[in-house]
């Protein structure tokens, strides 16, 4: 008897109780929310793809690793509402981010990591290649360097015999609606970089790529003054957040 009084000691000692259903909704009170809503947006992305997914929705797995304790949907979907879309919010300035509930310095900062790495992979996709072929690429790169940027920019692309980006270079930055530029200064940048040809542009924080008569008469001057010298000026674009501009398209030169 002494062995089975035993065992049923042992047994009985071992025997661990179910969790009673108030246990269970305790434990699943503590688990937050958004951690089966953060897996099934993870599994919509690796089976569809970034396009599967709308602009918060891409934003908010962003957020998951900057955020990693939040629910980070609302912060997404605030951003969205404030700058209108992904790539505004990226090209917003920090200051302006920071103005969002649940956005910090920290991630601010961190965004603009984020904004700068594809400005730099986009740039990637142009650099020493023809850039005439490859049209759409280097729209693509121009409007994330410079689509969403407060104040004027004037941008200019040197380009070798071959068409060839040879250096990208902000020569001036102006106001909100202003950029002053010097044909001179321009060309001498050509002639120390040894490029055959140049493609100027230029935003317009606006929005609006229209060209201005100010836009014209500058490009127009800076042709005069580089054709003389063997520098071509294959374009002037305008980039606006609305879309861009080509001046030559526009036979505007």
């Amino acid at each position: 008897m002494g062995k089975v009084e035993d065992e049923r000691a042992f047994f009985s000692e071992a025997w661990i109780e179910p969790p009673r259903e108030s246990q269970k909704k305790a434990d699943a009170a503590e688990k937050p929310h958004y951690h089966g809503h953060r897996d099934r947006l993870r599994g919509r992305f690796i089976a569809g793809g970034p396009d599967a997914l709308p602009d918060y929705e891409l934003l908010e797995l962003l957020l998951f690793r900057l955020i990693p304790r939040v629910d980070t949907k609302p912060i997404a979907k605030a951003l969205i509402a404030r700058f209108g879309s992904l790539a505004e919010v990226l090209g917003a300035p920090p200051s302006l981010l920071e103005e969002v509930k649940g956005i910090g310095p920290t991630v601010a900062t961190d965004l603009k990591v984020v904004a700068a790495t594809a400005q730099r992979m986009a740039r990637g996709e142009v650099r020493g290649r023809e850039v005439l072929s490859n049209w759409t690429q280097l729209l693509d790169y121009c409007r994330s360097a410079m689509a969403f940027e407060n104040r004027e920019q004037f941008r200019i692309l040197f380009l070798d015999k071959k068409n060839g980006l040879i250096a990208d270079e902000v020569q001036q930055t102006g106001t909100v609606d202003h950029t002053p530029v010097y044909p001179r200064e321009v060309v001498k940048r050509a002639l120390e970089l040894s490029a055959s040809a140049v493609i100027l542009v230029h935003n317009h924080p606006s929005g609006d790529p229209t060209p201005s008569r100010a836009d014209i008469e500058m490009t127009k001057q800076i042709i005069d003054t580089a054709k003389p010298l063997g520098i071509a000026v294959h374009d002037h674009i305008i980039i606006g957040r609305k879309g861009n501009a080509s001046m030559k398209g526009l036979l505007l030169i």
